[in-house]
């Protein structure tokens, strides 16, 4: 079933990629770039608006709500080949698992709704077992990480036609590492076997490199993305001389070979408190945060007036606050009119909006959106 647009697209008078670029660099633009981040899975069987639009995933929301065209491109930036996700058995109402990561993991069954799974065991916890995990998982050269550029360029069409903003995707440092220890796992390898964590550091950073090495010379990239999902309501979970000393220079030597191709907005995805990290992240070349949960952090306009010129931010729109009514979305949204009339801001829910939202409620949203940043 093909999804058909409810909405039309906003009025506009440049192209998508012309008004990512300058919006992301404090410029003059004709409207705000109109994008938002996505939904729970819930919401594609309890809203009625997807339901009866036969609307399944995010990518098909986006067509439904006629919003902006953003894309990214990446390889495979991470194990190569993964973890072969199985169950290991169902126990007291839930599906024991080994995750893709190599986590054993404790998920509801099929249909008993969303939630974050309870990570049991990791299978690496001493250096022997990363040593095994990364011989059989991350050999670069393994035949599945040459990418398809044909492909892609298919896909993207051509660098002077092309009228959205396009990414590269540069993975993730120390996220995905959690991802394989587990955050108490992390916690402890980092003082018992700091040598194993810089090299699983390292060993990531090769193969964004590899994947970087491949991609750049082929595309005319607007932007580059990562996710580094390691904050929490508290901050960071491992200590700012860590990941000064150990992630850090791995993003320099990324920013490198983005600068070099003329790339100089860079966003990660990370969630909770990122304040301590705002200083890190601008050294290494890291310049906009996505999509900035303002429950755990703060409200976005304190860290663009205190970063001014130099932070971005994607997102930020109080997903609690849509949940409570047109009253409260109205008044958040006029909170944040002069971020985006000043540019380095783009709004959208701080993240995958809930179902608690009610898809009216959602409507008045995107149509306030429109009215307050659509300029006209």
């Amino acid at each position: 079933m093909s999804v058909n647009p409810i909405r039309n697209t906003w009025k506009s008078a440049m192209t998508g990629r012309e008004r990512f670029n300058r919006q992301m660099h404090y410029q003059s633009v004709d409207r705000s770039f109109n994008m938002e981040f996505g939904y729970w899975d819930e919401n594609f069987t309890e809203w009625d608006i997807f339901v009866n639009n036969g609307v399944k995933s995010n990518a098909e929301a986006d067509i439904l709500f006629a919003f902006d065209r953003i894309e990214s491109l990446s390889g495979h930036n991470f194990m190569c080949p993964p973890i072969k996700k199985r169950e290991i058995e169902v126990r007291d109402g839930k599906r024991i698992i080994i995750n893709e990561d190599g986590l054993l993991a404790e998920v509801p069954l099929e249909g008993a709704g969303s939630s974050i799974p309870h990570f049991l065991k990791s299978s690496i916890t001493t250096p022997e077992d990363w040593k095994k995990v990364k011989e059989e998982h991350f050999d670069l050269k393994h035949p599945d990480r040459v990418i398809d550029i044909a492909a892609l360029k298919k896909r993207i069409g051509d660098d002077d036609k092309r009228d959205f903003p396009l990414g590269i995707h540069c993975g993730s440092m120390i996220g995905k590492v959690r991802d394989m220890l587990t955050f108490e796992g992390l916690a402890y390898a980092v003082f018992d076997y700091p040598d194993m964590v810089e090299d699983m550091v390292e060993t990531v950073c090769r193969a964004v490199e590899q994947t970087l090495d491949q991609l750049l010379p082929h595309f005319e990239f607007d932007y580059a993305s990562g996710w580094e999902d390691i904050c929490f309501n508290h901050g960071p979970i491992v200590s700012l001389d860590f990941f000064r000393d150990i992630v850090v220079p791995r993003y320099k030597r990324l920013n490198k070979k983005l600068k070099a191709r003329g790339i100089d907005i860079w966003y990660t995805d990370c969630d909770g408190d990122v304040r301590p990290l705002i200083p890190l992240f601008l050294e290494s070349g890291i310049n906009c945060l996505f999509p900035f949960e303002v429950n755990s952090c703060t409200h976005p306009g304190e860290l663009l007036d205190q970063y001014e010129g130099e932070l971005r931010i994607m997102g930020g729109v109080d997903k609690m606050r849509l949940g409570e009514g047109p009253e409260a979305i109205k008044k958040y949204l006029e909170s944040l009119e002069k971020y985006v009339a000043r540019g380095g801001y783009i709004p959208f829910c701080d993240h995958r909006c809930p179902p608690n939202v009610k898809p009216a409620d959602y409507l008045y949203y995107l149509d306030l959106k429109e009215k307050m940043f659509g300029m006209g």
